[in-house]
């Protein structure tokens, strides 16, 4: 399998209930009044044990999110006034975010080192599949779950691509967690991608303080199409901070796997000025799904009909 491993590091994002009812006949009227049965009691869930490490990381990624709001960074403003970009920027930033990787498989794990690639996408319905650490408490699930299932459909809106939450039968697996759910994730990991090698899936289990998420998206033999991802969200990040790993994360498992310095306005762009995702990136998801391209192209047959995409997008001003 080929795979596409983008881990975003910075420096120092339905709630559905279901409501059964009970039918039954009218009772005769010499039957005598039937009397009302106790209520349950409601459970309890004790929330599991949490490690001091966790809960230290809660406290540091606090800092962090507070940090990067004082030095006026993880905007959320996406169409930006004071970020200007012509035809051409688009065209040479989707070239870099979209045929560019920003690691390389090695026998020990995933190496940083930009590499050139091929265009990579999805041609299956993607099945997201979301899964909360019991670590992550309930009003917090029903937020996150409905923030991803509007994210979900604003991104199937600009792609023309069937991207949906799901309960079963998903290929693109989200999963939030905290330390030490994240630690025993092995198992889980190496049955949804059984062709990862252990370097590789302890490369998601042990992340660095300093990778605030991942994702792994994998391709079908020498296919550049994708047909599986797995991304991992820290639970302990503040909801700023959590929103923002969900936007980028989902985005570069759908084919922007790679960042650039030169993306502006962009979340593909690890000066973290901007959390969510924005009209830059929404160009560039509508010019990855584009028929106009497809999979498995490299940069020098794509550049040409990448320029053409960006100008009948934004017009020619160069």
């Amino acid at each position: 399998m080929n795979a596409g491993w983008v881990a975003r590091g910075r420096r120092a994002m339905t709630l559905m209930v279901a409501v059964a009812l009970a039918g039954c006949s009218a009772a005769p009227v010499t039957s005598p009044a039937p009397q009302p049965r106790p209520r349950p009691k409601a459970e309890v869930q004790t929330p599991p044990p949490v490690s001091a490490e966790s809960r230290a990381l809660v406290d540091y990624y606090a800092r962090v999110q507070a940090d990067l709001l004082a030095q006026g960074l993880l905007r959320t403003d996406g169409a930006a006034k004071d970020a200007p970009f012509t035809d051409t920027m688009l065209a040479e930033n989707f070239i870099r975010v979209a045929l560019f990787d920003e690691y390389r498989r090695s026998p020990t794990g995933l190496v940083a080192q930009q590499t050139q690639s091929r265009l990579r996408r999805w041609e299956a319905p993607v099945r997201v599949g979301l899964t909360f650490g019991a670590s992550v408490p309930a009003d917090r699930r029903a937020t996150d779950r409905a923030r991803i299932a509007s994210y979900l459909a604003r991104l199937s809106s600009i792609t023309g691509h069937p991207i949906a939450l799901v309960d079963r039968d998903a290929n693109f697996h989200l999963q939030i967690v905290n330390e030490d759910e994240r630690r025993a994730l092995g198992p889980e990991i190496a049955a949804r991608l059984p062709d990862l090698s252990p370097a590789e899936i302890q490369g998601l289990t042990n992340l660095p303080r300093s990778t605030y998420c991942i994702v792994y998206a994998l391709s079908e033999g020498s296919s550049s199409t994708y047909a599986r991802a797995f991304a991992v969200v820290r639970a302990e990040h503040p909801d700023l901070l959590r929103l923002s790993c969900i936007h980028e994360e989902i985005a570069q498992g759908l084919g922007l796997a790679n960042d650039s310095p030169l993306a502006r306005p962009s979340i593909f762009n690890d000066d973290e000025e901007f959390a969510l995702l924005t009209h830059q990136d929404e160009l560039m998801l509508k010019m990855l799904y584009d028929p106009l391209l497809q999979p498995g192209m490299g940069a020098a047959e794509a550049r040409p009909l990448i320029h053409e995409l960006a100008t009948r997008l934004i017009g020619g001003n160069s």
